[in-house]
């Protein structure tokens, strides 16, 4: 079978679950695929291909390789009302909508009910990887602040959501049978609440309530549990309040927060209280996970990819726990585990698990040579330099098997849930191979140049804000000559940088007037308000992105930037304004030269998708 079943409390059946799926790769993704087609030919979309022949050569050979815009008008559809049929023989059930978009609005991904059971699958995998390096997680509890995001009904009256929020949401989340290894302090009450900052609140009570029982602490993505570390340094002495008395503050309206966590307070707890209130009080909160939790054995966040950038602050507040990053997954497929969970998040690799998709690969080239002369040490992508993805040529489709060490590749995916050849947009370097099964390290996100949360901005999206702004610009006589930007994760939340360089519209040599700061602001607003429906949730929803800041910067700057990027081996005659910046030097390049500072003052506008 190709989801085999067994007890998640069985970590020796578990070890061998894995080292069966990773020794016989190739077979297992000959019948994933064989399975896929055979299920799906007569599909409207795979007819078209295959004319209802079932045979996987004629797959690769007839089957384009397709990016969302291919399949958006099959997908909208079903969203419509009409049969899944259309790309799937297995209803589709709900809509994933990702980080990434597509005219402003999220991508939505098909998902059937039958994917639920492979993520449940997918996620038991892991306990067996931690277990084998990490001693006794029976023996206490995980505290992992998890959310659920809003949702759309489609006119079909299928839900639209965000992949978690649609697993947590699930008779697979809120009906698992106990597992030993992984028992939450949040009990699913306030991770099901739709109040965000309730359910922050009292996730992190029940936490400090059970502080002696966590041993490992964590959230999805290593940008949420730093908002959570600023929750509680902004809410501390009211949450000591509540562990105080045994009562949770009258603000919390939410019926199955206050019910869950009247349970977990048992009444009140002056000592707990007066522990936590000293630790708090520290000036400094150097290593406050450690101080707070104290049996806590690591921490369990995603910080690979654009959360690298939040690897210091973390290691801040750590107090020296190990950072994990235990999966890579994303709304159109789960599809590696870190088989090393120990290792340093730079030299992070996941192993793709062949029962999950099928996989390809498109071989990734930069005008003709391998990407790799452009990808530094620790396995990021130097864009500050060097010329944008458009430039990319990419070849040569090769199966998981086929795979090269060292060579870098975007995924390609073939699901159970209608997917056919999709490209995913991620860039992979082979590390090396588990058994039979390739590792890879997640090298970038394709055209991707700014992401704070999970929200990911392209240079497209970028310039048709810039172009907004410049509307403004020019009724005060002035022009955009060059700019750039960066994310700054250094405060919580984080936010856009954007680096200006103007001229007066007419006379370059004139300098510039004072600049009228209520219109520099409308500039950052109407930025904002042109950013894609992701951002804005993210801004407005979720606060878990900051206002964006303006940064305008004297004639000259950006030719510092040049000089800076040609030392660093640019080639002078093919030098372009990177549109991003990531390096510290190009940033306190263009920082030192900053003449001005304009934040919004407004938070932009969002609502959920439209389907009118």
């Amino acid at each position: 079978m190709l989801l085999p079943k067994y007890d998640p409390n069985d970590n020796e059946t578990g070890i061998k679950v894995l080292e069966e799926l990773t020794t016989n790769v190739c077979q297992i993704q000959q019948q994933v695929l064989e399975e896929i087609i055979t299920r799906n030919v007569n599909t409207e979309y795979l007819r078209g291909f295959l004319d209802g022949v079932s045979d996987e050569q004629l797959f690769k050979e007839k089957v384009p390789i397709v990016n969302y815009e291919d399949i958006k008008p099959y997908i909208e559809r079903i969203a419509n009302g009409e049969s899944s049929n259309i790309i799937s023989a297995e209803p589709i059930t709900e809509l994933l909508t990702s980080s990434g978009t597509s005219g402003g609005q999220p991508k939505m991904m098909p998902s059937t009910a039958e994917d639920l059971d492979r993520k449940t699958f997918f996620y038991n995998l892991l306990v067996p990887v931690m277990n084998k390096y990490v001693d006794g997680l029976d023996q206490g509890k995980a505290m992992y602040l998890l959310f659920v995001k809003p949702e759309t009904k489609t006119p079909s009256g299928l839900m639209a959501r965000p992949v978690l929020t649609s697993y947590y949401k699930s008779n697979n989340f809120k009906n698992r049978p106990l597992n030993r290894f992984n028992v939450y302090t949040s009990p699913d009450e306030t991770i099901l609440c739709s109040d965000s900052k309730q359910s922050m609140y009292c996730q992190l009570l029940c936490g400090l309530v059970q502080r002696h029982e966590v041993l490992r602490v964590g959230a999805v993505f290593a940008s949420a549990f730093l908002r959570a570390i600023k929750f509680l340094e902004d809410h501390w002495k009211e949450l000591c309040s509540n562990i105080r008395t045994g009562g949770l503050s009258n603000w919390i309206t939410d019926v199955g927060c206050q019910n869950a966590v009247s349970t977990v307070l048992c009444g009140p707890n002056l000592e707990l209280a007066n522990t936590i209130e000293n630790e708090c009080r520290i000036k400094s909160w150097e290593g406050i996970i450690k101080r707070i939790w104290p049996r806590t054995k690591y921490i369990e966040v995603i910080v690979t990819g654009s959360m690298a950038q939040y690897i210091p602050t973390l290691e801040f507040y750590s107090g020296g726990l190990p950072l994990i990053s235990t999966m890579y997954a994303s709304s159109e497929c789960y599809f590696g585990i870190n088989f090393k969970p120990l290792s340093k998040p730079c030299h992070v690799s996941y192993t793709l698990i062949p029962n999950m998709a099928y996989f390809e690969f498109l071989l990734v080239k930069k005008n003709g040579e391998k990407v790799a002369q452009d990808v530094s040490s620790n396995g990021v992508w130097d864009q500050n330099c060097h010329g944008n993805e458009a430039e990319l040529e990419l070849t040569n489709v090769v199966d998981l098997v086929d795979v090269k060490l060292g060579e870098y590749y975007e995924l390609i995916v073939t699901t159970f849930t209608g997917l056919y050849r999709y490209r995913v947009g991620d860039i992979l370097m082979v590390t090396g191979f588990h058994n039979n099964a390739p590792q890879f390290r997640f090298v970038h996100r394709r055209n991707v140049v700014l992401s704070i949360d999970t929200d990911k901005t392209n240079e497209e999206d970028l310039l048709k804000a810039m172009i907004q702004a410049k509307l403004i610009l020019e009724t005060l006589g002035l022009l955009l000559t060059e700019y750039t930007s960066y994310a700054e994760t250094s405060s919580i939340p984080g936010h856009y940088v954007l680096f200006w360089e103007l001229t007066n519209k007419g006379n370059n040599n004139e300098p510039l007037p004072e600049l009228d700061r209520e219109m520099m602001e409308q500039c950052c607003s109407t930025v904002e308000e042109s950013l894609d429906s992701v951002y804005r949730r993210c801004r407005k929803r979720d606060n878990s992105i900051g206002p964006l800041e303006i940064r305008v910067v004297k004639h000259g700057a950006f030719d510092a930037l040049m000089d800076f990027c040609v030392s660093q081996g640019s080639s002078i005659n093919q030098y372009k304004t990177p549109r991003c910046i990531k390096s510290k030097e190009a940033i306190k390049t263009l920082d030192s030269r900053v003449v001005g500072r304009f934040s919004s003052q407004k938070t932009p506008s969002w609502q959920p998708i439209n389907f009118a």
